[in-house]
C-alpha cells in the first residue's frame, strides 16, 4: 500500500512518461474539480476552464524548478503579480483556486495517486457539504436604508422589521451627501417564508422611496439581492 503512495519522479529526474502521466492525471482533476465546482456553485465558463488547466499549468511549472531555489523564487513572484489582476472572489471559488492548485502541486512532484485520492475526497465533501447546507443553517443578512435628515428615524422602522424578521439590530447610523440623508446599517434574520420584496416596499413607503438595499452574508463578500 505505501508504495502506491510514492513518486514517479524519483530523485526529481523527469521522464517522457513520467511527464505523460503528471499531466493526463493534472488535467483530469482540474476537470473533476471544475465539473463538482460548476453543478454545486454558480460558476462562469471561463471560471470552470481556468480549474481545468490551472493543476497541470501548475505541475509544470513545479517540474521544471524541482530543485532549483532561484526559479522558485520566481514562480513565487509571478504567482504574486497575478493577484493584483484579478478581483476577490467568494469563498467557494478561493477554495476551488486553492485545490486545484494544489492537485497540480502533488503531480508535479510526482505524486499522481494522492492528488487524484485527495481530489476525489474534497469533491465529495464538498457535494455532501454543500446538499446539508440548508439544514438547520440561520442565513443574516445586512439592511441598509438611506432616510432623508427631516426624518426622526429612530424606530421608525421597528414595527415592519417585527413583522418581517425574527431578530434585528442597528449596528452603523452615518451621515451622506453633506448631512441631507442619514445612511442606517441593520442585522437581520428573516423569518421563514417571509417576503424580502414586501419588507422593502414598506420600508420605500417611509423612507421617502429612497435607496434601500438587502444583502445575503455569504463569508468572504455579501452578494447583493
Amino acid at each position: 500500500m505505501s508504495s502506491l503512495f510514492t513518486t514517479i519522479l524519483p530523485e526529481g529526474t523527469v521522464t517522457a512518461p513520467a511527464f505523460f502521466v503528471s499531466t493526463i492525471c493534472a488535467i483530469l482533476t482540474g476537470c473533476l474539480i471544475a465539473f463538482v465546482f460548476s453543478k454545486v456553485n454558480r460558476c462562469s465558463r471561463s471560471f470552470a476552464i481556468t480549474l481545468c488547466l490551472m493543476p497541470a499549468i501548475v505541475e509544470l511549472i513545479i517540474m521544471l524548478v524541482n530543485g532549483n531555489i532561484g526559479a522558485g523564487v520566481a514562480v513565487a513572484g509571478a504567482f504574486g503579480l497575478v493577484r493584483f489582476r484579478s478581483a476577490a472572489g467568494s469563498g467557494e471559488e478561493i477554495t476551488a483556486v486553492f485545490l486545484a492548485m494544489a492537485a497540480g502541486l502533488a503531480c508535479g512532484m510526482g505524486y499522481v495517486l494522492i492528488a487524484v485520492l485527495f481530489v476525489l475526497i474534497m469533491a465529495v465533501l464538498d457535494i455532501i457539504l454543500n446538499a446539508a447546507a440548508g439544514l438547520g443553517v440561520l442565513t443574516d443578512r445586512t439592511l441598509k436604508i438611506t432616510v432623508p435628515e427631516s426624518l426622526h428615524f429612530e424606530g421608525e422602522f421597528d414595527s415592519i422589521l417585527n413583522t418581517y424578521t425574527d431578530s434585528s439590530e442597528l449596528l452603523q447610523v452615518r451621515t451622506a451627501e453633506m448631512g441631507s440623508v442619514y445612511k442606517l446599517s441593520y442585522r437581520i434574520r428573516m423569518k421563514a417564508g417571509a417576503s424580502v420584496q414586501k419588507m422593502m416596499d414598506s420600508i420605500r413607503e417611509r423612507n421617502g422611496n429612497l435607496e434601500v438595499s438587502c444583502q445575503a452574508l455569504t463569508g468572504l463578500k455579501a452578494e447583493e439581492l
